[in-house]
């Protein structure tokens, strides 16, 4: 059965019709900056050329978006990188758009689903995907499903406090994950390290020329990712982790993984630990998880 993602982020919209677990057509553009009436004209142009170019009958939408989702109405109550975008009721207006069921779910939780179906996680009971990114965010599936807890806050794992006191995070709270941990921060603590401004990938070049104060840096940043997934471990006990985003990707790779897994398994020493792996879908985990989570949609209207 064939179904359509779409990935809504901050700078682009992207957009893919996944058939038999590939993706048959894709497309993307730039997230208008204006509000929510421009984002949503974009992403409905996206996707009825998608429905008429794809050459498979679509039965379903799934959107994968930044922010807190009210899934019951399918609002999302708020994206923090896209200006004006406030209690959009994102899924009604696209099913009346499209004449398609549409099912909405937070952007980390979809990428999660993508890789636990179809990435790193294929295969397992239970997977825990993590990104880390500018932010840090993540998804738990059990069974196949995305697990959004009481109040669809489950694996929100940047926001964990992992340094009593520490800085203060843009949650508002003080020694999150995120805010030790993340590009931004990253970034933040190597410009402040050697008084200039340094981004997160020139850190990355100097920890790979193991230059002293990266070599700290990036090392503190993998310890305390590591404290963190070890609590994750004992807190819902998955088969298998995966790590993804830019610091990941484009900055540590192995390497990276590598420290971040000896982190692991001394905050979990006597405990089983997950297989901890890096992300395989990249840039298509959005849509293809948002294109995932529309398959149940999609079978109950046809």
């Amino acid at each position: 059965m064939a179904t359509l993602g779409i990935d809504l982020g901050g700078t682009k919209i992207a957009l893919g019709v996944l058939d038999k677990d590939r993706l048959v057509y894709s497309a993307r553009a730039a997230t208008p900056q204006s509000g929510a009436e421009d984002v949503f004209a974009t992403m409905i142009a996206l996707a009825r050329e998608a429905l008429d170019r794809a050459g498979v009958l679509v039965r379903a939408v799934g959107v994968g978006t930044p922010g807190p989702i009210d899934f019951a109405t399918g609002t999302v109550r708020f994206a923090p990188n896209i200006p004006h975008f406030q209690d959009v009721p994102l899924g009604p207006r696209l099913e009346e758009a499209l004449g398609l069921p549409v099912v909405l779910e937070n952007d980390a939780n979809a990428a999660a689903l993508a890789e636990h179906h179809l990435g790193a996680a294929r295969g397992a009971a239970s997977s825990l995907f993590v990104t880390v990114s500018t932010g840090i965010g993540g998804g738990l599936v059990v069974g196949g499903r995305v697990w959004h807890g009481a109040f669809g806050q489950t694996g929100e794992l940047g926001h964990v406090t992992v340094l009593p006191g520490g800085p203060v995070c843009g949650c508002g709270n003080r020694g999150c994950l995120e805010a030790v941990a993340s590009g931004r921060a990253l970034a933040r603590d190597a410009s402040y390290a050697y008084a200039e401004a340094v981004t997160t990938p020139q850190l990355f070049e100097r920890w790979r020329a193991r230059d002293p104060k990266a070599l700290e840096l990036v090392g503190g940043a993998a310890g305390y990712l590591g404290q963190a997934l070890a609590d994750a471990q004992k807190l819902f006990d998955p088969e298998v982790i995966v790590l993804g985003g830019g610091v990941v990707h484009g900055g540590g790779g192995e390497a990276f993984l590598a420290e971040v897994r000896r982190a692991f398994a001394e905050h979990a020493r006597g405990w089983r630990i997950a297989a901890l792996r890096r992300a395989e879908l990249g840039e298509r985990a959005g849509v293809v998880g948002a294109a995932l989570a529309a398959q149940g949609a999609g079978e109950r209207s046809s």
